[in-house]
């Protein structure tokens, strides 16, 4: 009895949900009122992106996810999580994880903090060759990260043109010098990249500040640094959430540098890796799911728990 019961609440669950997918395209199709005029639109406007996002986002992911738990090498038949056991059992990969977290959260604070006064010099005061300055300091975005990585290879490296200058100056030799091929030089090749995306949000969020009340504070007698951090900074706090969000993103996801400057390993690099090296598609699989997984969470909370705006 209980199992017609059963049944016969899914056939009204799937009823009821079918007359409501029916009743919706009815509405787009044949919209009466401006409500439902104006709900077309925004389903016209977003049904380029909802294909775009089952063709090459969520049918990907859900290839990935069933490769990391096949028990075949090259199909995806069976079930098992020895990839993911792999993953959060051995240390070599724990160590992989721990590393992509600092260095991204390292790069992501020093990339912000560097931002905020870039963004406040470029809105509040009126610089010689603003444009040229706007498009030095967004110039870095354009760049694949191979080339970042050379940039700083030509600098700092061995022969590079700082260390060469350096050498001269201190008398050292340039090899004593040099820090491309290092942490230190991957620490800074991932903030060359990630500083013009935080400055970018911030300039957007700097351009809604209100400056009457920065001006009111200033005549009550504020200092510039009281002005800014009881005024202005809980005004931006909204954009540099979100630029912590997106430049955090962004470096758990760079790869190009890593390949020029390979001192650390991280995320990007072992999944590179697994699918270079030996062919373990598995440990690949779980590996993408797992950093998909982190990223999106990560997104969601931080959005949940601010009023930050960020995009992809």
């Amino acid at each position: 009895m209980s199992d017609r019961h059963a049944e016969n609440s899914s056939r009204s669950t799937l009823r009821a949900l079918t007359a409501r997918v029916v009743g919706a395209f009815e509405t787009v199709a044949n919209p009466v009122t401006e409500r439902e005029r104006e709900y077309r639109r925004i389903v016209a406007l977003c049904a380029p992106f909802a294909v775009l996002l089952l063709v090459a986002g969520l049918y990907p992911l859900s290839e990935v996810v069933r490769i990391s738990v096949s028990t075949a090498q090259y199909r995806s038949v069976g079930f098992s999580l020895d990839a993911y056991a792999t993953l959060f059992g051995d240390p070599y990969y724990r160590r992989v994880a721990f590393d992509s977290l600092w260095l991204t959260t390292g790069t992501t604070l020093v990339s912000v903090g560097l931002a905020v006064p870039i963004a406040h010099a470029l809105e509040k005061y009126d610089l010689p060759g603003e444009d040229l300055l706007v498009t030095l300091v967004s110039f870095p975005i354009s760049l694949p990260g191979i080339v970042a990585a050379f940039m700083i290879l030509v600098l700092f490296g061995n022969n590079g043109v700082v260390t060469a200058v350096a050498a001269a100056l201190t008398g050292s030799r340039p090899t004593d010098l040099a820090f491309a091929v290092s942490v230190p030089g991957l620490f800074v090749a991932f903030v060359y990249s990630m500083v013009p995306r935080a400055t970018l949000i911030l300039r957007g969020t700097y351009a809604e500040v209100d400056s009457a009340a920065e001006e009111a504070a200033q005549a009550l007698g504020a200092t510039p640094f009281e002005t800014f951090r009881y005024v202005t900074l809980p005004q931006i706090r909204p954009g540099i959430t979100g630029a912590l969000i997106l430049t955090f993103r962004t470096g758990l996801a760079i790869f190009g540098t890593l390949v020029v400057i390979q001192t650390l390993v991280v995320w990007t690099l072992q999944l590179s890796r697994e699918l270079g090296v030996g062919y373990d598609v598995q440990v690949a699989g779980a590996m993408a799911t797992v950093y998909f997984a982190f990223t999106f969470l990560f997104t969601v909370l931080g959005l949940r728990y601010t009023s930050a705006e960020v995009g992809i």
